[in-house]
Parts: C-alpha cells; sequence; structure tokens
C-alpha cells in the first residue's frame, strides 16, 4: 500500500511514518515545516527516514492543488495530519487556521474523488466538544467548540462524513485527547512540564490547576491509526474518540511529573487563557468495541517512557 502522510514532519505523523515504513508500506510525507515551533525539530523529524527507498518527502504546502493533485493520483489512502495547530494560535490568527484546517482538508478531499483512493482518516480533536455537558464525553455529545482551532477541526469532520454520505468516499475522523510522547511539541504542559522538572525549574499552570485533561500515549493513538486503513467498520464517515478514559487535573499532572523526576522544581500560577477547554475526559467504549481499540499505557508508564526520552535526547 502507498500512503500519503500530510504533516507527517510533525509530532504525530512523524511517528505513523515511522511505524509505516517499519511495517513494509511506501509512504509519502507532505510537509512544509510551518515555523509554529521550531522548524529544526521538523527536519530532525524526516532525517531519521531519508535513505528508506520507501520514503518520499515533500516540502510544500497541502493548499498547493497543482501540486497536491498528482501525489494523490499515485496513492492508495491518505493519512492526513496536517494542521495548524494551537488552540491559543487559531485565536490570534483565526483566518489561517480556517484556511489550513477547514480548507484544506475539504481540497484534499474533494482532490481525493478525482483519484482512486481507498481511505481517508483524518486527524481530529477533542477540542471540537468545547462546552462539557458531561463526562467523559461520547461522541454524540452536544458540539460547541471554544475556539476558532476547534470550530475548523468540527469543520473537517463534517466534510469526511459528507463526502461519504454524498460521494462514496471512505473516510473515517479520529478525535485525539491530548496527545503526548517522544518529539513531542514543545509547547505542550507535559513536554514543558518534564524539560522543567529535569531542571528543577518552576512549573507554570495557567489557572489554578484544577481543569483535568485527558493524556493519550502517542503509540497508543499511531497504532489505532494505522489499524484504520484496513479496518472495514472504519469506512463510514464515522468519528471515533481516541483516548485513555481516564483524567487528570493539571496540578495533579505537574506533581505526578515531579515525583517522577526526583525534581524539586516548585508550583507558580498566573491567569488562565482563553479558548481552553476545562475538562477532557474520553468515552472510548465505541473505539474499543468497533475498532478493537485497546490502549496499552496509563499515565504513570507514558511520563517515565517520556522523562528517559527527553534525558537522552536533550534538546531533540
Amino acid at each position: 500500500m502507498k500512503v500519503l502522510v500530510t504533516g507527517g514532519a510533525g509530532f504525530i505523523g512523524s511517528h505513523i511514518v515511522e511505524r509505516l515504513l517499519g511495517e513494509g508500506e511506501e509512504v509519502v510525507v507532505v510537509d512544509n515545516f510551518d515555523p509554529y515551533y521550531d522548524v529544526r525539530l521538523k527536519e530532525k523529524n524526516v532525517e531519521m527516514f531519508k535513505n528508506n527507498l520507501n520514503y518520499t518527502f515533500v516540502r510544500e504546502n497541502i493548499l498547493d492543488r497543482e501540486l497536491m493533485h498528482p501525489i494523490i493520483k499515485e496513492v492508495d489512502a491518505v493519512i492526513h495530519m496536517a494542521a495548524q495547530a494551537g488552540v491559543r494560535a487559531s485565536i490570534e490568527n483565526p483566518r489561517k487556521t480556517f484556511e489550513v484546517n477547514a480548507y484544506g482538508t475539504f481540497q484534499l478531499l474533494e482532490l481525493c474523488m478525482d483519484s482512486d483512493v481507498k481511505k481517508f482518516i483524518n486527524a481530529s480533536s477533542s477540542s471540537i466538544y468545547g462546552k462539557v455537558k458531561y463526562l467523559p464525553i461520547d461522541e454524540e455529545h452536544p458540539k460547541e467548540p471554544i475556539s476558532p482551532y476547534g470550530v475548523s477541526k468540527l469543520s473537517a469532520e463534517h466534510y469526511c462524513r459528507v463526502f461519504y454520505e454524498v460521494y462514496g468516499l471512505k473516510t473515517v475522523s479520529l478525535r485525539y485527547f491530548t496527545v503526548y510522547g517522544p518529539r513531542m511539541r514543545p509547547d505542550l504542559a507535559i513536554s514543558i512540564f518534564t524539560r522543567n522538572a529535569l531542571q528543577n525549574k518552576p512549573i507554570e499552570i495557567f489557572g489554578d490547576g484544577s481543569f483535568t485533561r485527558d493524556f493519550t500515549y502517542i503509540d497508543d493513538v499511531v497504532e489505532l491509526t494505522i489499524k484504520c486503513l484496513n479496518i472495514s467498520k472504519a469506512n463510514g464517515g464515522e468519528t471515533f474518540n481516541v483516548g485513555s478514559g481516564k483524567r487528570i487535573t493539571i496540578l495533579d499532572l505537574a506533581k505526578k511529573i515531579i515525583r517522577i523526576n526526583n525534581s524539586k522544581s516548585r508550583i507558580v500560577f498566573s491567569d488562565r487563557k482563553r479558548g481552553d477547554m476545562e475538562h477532557t475526559q474520553a468515552d472510548i467504549s465505541k473505539a474499543m468495541k468497533v475498532l478493537g481499540y485497546n490502549p496499552k499505557y496509563n499515565l504513570d508508564k507514558g511520563l517515565k517512557v517520556f522523562s528517559d526520552w527527553v534525558r537522552e535526547n536533550g534538546n531533540y
């Protein structure tokens, strides 16, 4: 199988590429190295694949229709990871978030209709839920996103569903809940907290630390995403939560990271940020029943693995 991974130089994307190549699949990556965070990290992510004969890298923007058309013509499936990430970035620049996440997804789906693409896997987000009515959050929970990012991801989901229902394109949207692990984005809480803890620096929490999150380890996310390439029940424009099914307060997360790393860091508090959901916790029963999803990493195990990786890799 020949698979296009958009955003394949990023955190989750590069792990997906690594797994696909390890399974002997042919992979094409399109990534424009958007400078949302240090592009040198993305360059390192793709450097490891450069000698693999089954790997092709194209440094371009998914919004370039003329470029993407011949690429999509040559692939069997698309794993769409490319996005303008970040709730706070979307508040600062909502237009870019719309153009990349909503219109970008629409254009890729449209191009797939003119090709022989057998499956389109869309990376969605727990941010589509927004205002939480109850926990854990199942797929039928009301969708009231509170950031342009959440709106853009929900729009992309609807396009995936409609392209299946109207045109028959096999699609699935996976709603990731706060993914973490080696090579994760440096602006995310677990990365910041861990690196500060290892240096005994203060750990800053926005708000009073009472917000909760469902943190999902990267290997669990990758395993299910790739599994969806070959699951017939993941063809019909459906959506699935991908999380751990558990939640922890940000304050307790910081304390746990301090303890795991035997750190002397102290916790400090500052003003909360706009657009952040107060709580997330995935109801993963649908993915477990339909897709055979079985997350293997609890938070203690995942944080330990990540902390060890940071020690070994420094400022990767």
